[in-house]
């Protein structure tokens, strides 16, 4: 029972668990960011391509 209350123990004081909650919100506002910053370039180019489309027909 000492064992099991010691390793509790350690758990709890660790921060091995907040730090890799830290990376993983980082993590995934990074991935959000660039799917954003891909989905206006995309946006963009489709409307170049459509514009250089036309201009050619």
């Amino acid at each position: 029972m000492t064992n099991f209350a010691n390793s509790i123990k350690k758990f709890l004081v660790s921060e091995d668990g907040p730090t890799a909650v830290e990376y993983a919100v980082m993590l995934a506002l990074i991935i959000v960011v660039c799917l954003a910053a891909i989905q206006t370039v995309g946006e963009t180019a489709n409307s170049k391509f459509e514009e250089v489309g036309n201009y050619l027909t």
